[in-house]
């Protein structure tokens, strides 16, 4: 059957214009744009002509062109106008003969399709156009980021905010350092370059754009700095196996070689600690205490401890804590300002840590039968304790096992003996009695073996 066509002039400016200022300089496939396109022009012949039309629309990209074709069956007696048209009708908008059953193409002009609708068309089609190019532009810059996750980002300060800072990236993608991420006492101004690790991206923020968080107090923002300054840790010669880190104060960073003719804390050093010096400075001034792994756990704790001297230690793995004895002298160091060299060290470690005084006097476990209670005295000294230093170096899954015992009891009893001892409680004993139950119903894994290594060294 003939196919005959009918042409008029077409405009497509207003649609052309609002499609090309809305997706200029966007990240957005070309064939996806040309997708979005036949959509908006797809809805706007539907409009203007129902939603049973039958239509054709080509979209050239390489020329920005359009053309839309209506397409309609030629009978002698019409049942839906949409898709029908008599012979008659064809005959009076092109002057050609139509036989019955030949086809009708009418090629649309976007005047035709706005003349019912006017202006309230042409802009709910820009406004459907511009929303499907966002919806595309919030995907790619969630696809392209979520992949960046773990990796430095450097952009430049646009806004400082009560809560958090707006880091531009690329000088178009917005990404947020919320407080908790920061530096504290750290400094920031507007238009400051800044470096910072890629925490998280969430598909949609507050704006309905990506929200991508980043953080310069994560201990993986310290990882990936090393990995930058140290070429060995990069090519996988050295390997970070734990870090422990109070972001802006002090650092303490485990490290072993897989090579022995290569010495891991001085390779982090650097000659003249110009390496290390240089992730301090990244990091305000931070403090950075850098200890050679060893898969002997009294050894790790050892140096995990440093700058203090250890006389003593005693494990207990199924619970992962420790006893430590330091001499009188070495006490503060051990404790650190603020508890805060054995916080780090029982971090690095994975091991609640109690220190000792060496030497201290003991006290006789009846100088506390008052605070103990007639019976958990009876309790307490029929497993064989006697002492007060005894009592502190039972392991805690003993003393909880005794009739009457919780593990409030226990830490205000441990608090009680040690404040006789002027010695405080560690965060690390608090946690592993207040976690007992789970601990002891879970199979806790020991450190990861490595190959030991040599002394630490200390920056």
């Amino acid at each position: 059957m003939p196919r005959k066509k009918v042409k008029h002039q077409v405009d497509k400016k207003d649609i052309i214009d609002a499609f090309a200022e809305t997706a200029k300089d966007k990240n957005i496939d070309r064939d996806l744009l040309q997708g979005i396109l036949d959509e908006t022009l797809s809805m706007l012949v539907k409009k203007k002509y129902g939603q049973e039309a039958n239509f054709d629309i080509i979209v050239n990209m390489d020329k920005g062109d359009v053309e839309i074709y209506l397409m309609k069956e030629v009978v002698e007696e019409i049942e839906d106008p949409v898709t029908q048209i008599t012979p008659q009708e064809a005959k009076k908008n092109t002057g050609e003969d139509y036989d019955i059953g030949d086809d009708y193409i009418e090629e649309i002009t976007l005047e035709n399709i706005s003349s019912s609708f006017s202006r309230r068309l042409i802009a709910l089609a820009d406004q459907s156009l511009k929303q499907r190019i966002r919806e595309v532009e919030k995907d790619n810059i969630y696809n392209e980021y979520s992949t960046k996750v773990g990796e430095i980002i450097i952009g430049e300060i646009h806004q400082i905010r009560r809560n958090d800072i707006l880091v531009k990236h690329n000088n178009k993608i917005e990404m947020q350092l919320p407080r908790e991420e920061q530096i504290p006492n750290e400094k920031y101004k507007k238009n400051q370059t800044i470096k910072a690790i890629l925490k998280e991206v969430k598909r949609s923020g507050s704006s309905g754009q990506p929200e991508i968080i980043l953080s310069r107090a994560s201990d993986d923002f310290l990882s990936r700095l090393f990995e930058i300054e140290i070429p060995e840790i990069y090519d996988g010669v050295i390997q970070i196996k734990s870090i422990a880190r109070d972001p802006g104060q002090r650092s303490k960073v485990a490290v072993v070689s897989f090579d022995e003719r290569v010495d891991p804390v001085g390779a982090c050093v650097g000659m003249k600690g110009i390496r290390i010096h240089s992730i301090v400075r990244e990091l305000s001034n931070e403090n950075i205490d850098l200890i050679e792994y060893s898969d002997d756990v009294q050894l790790f704790i050892t140096r995990a401890l440093s700058p203090a001297k250890v006389k003593e230690i005693s494990i207990s793995k199924d619970i992962r804590s420790s006893t430590v004895i330091v001499p009188d002298d070495q006490v503060s160091l051990a404790i650190g300002k603020n508890g805060q060299n054995v916080r780090l060290a029982s971090k690095l470690t994975g091991y609640s840590i109690t220190l000792i005084k060496e030497g201290g006097e003991d006290i006789d476990l009846t100088e506390f039968r008052e605070e103990l209670g007639n019976d958990m005295f009876n309790l307490i000294t029929a497993l064989g304790i006697e002492t007060a230093r005894e009592f502190l170096e039972s392991e805690p899954e003993k003393l909880l096992g005794i009739e009457g015992m919780t593990k409030d009891t226990l830490l205000e009893l441990r608090k009680i003996i040690l404040t006789e001892f002027e010695e405080t409680e560690t965060d690390e004993m608090i946690e592993t009695i207040q976690n007992f139950n789970l601990v002891k119903s879970e199979e806790v894994e020991p450190v990861s073996e490595e190959t030991t290594v040599e002394p630490e060294e200390s920056i």
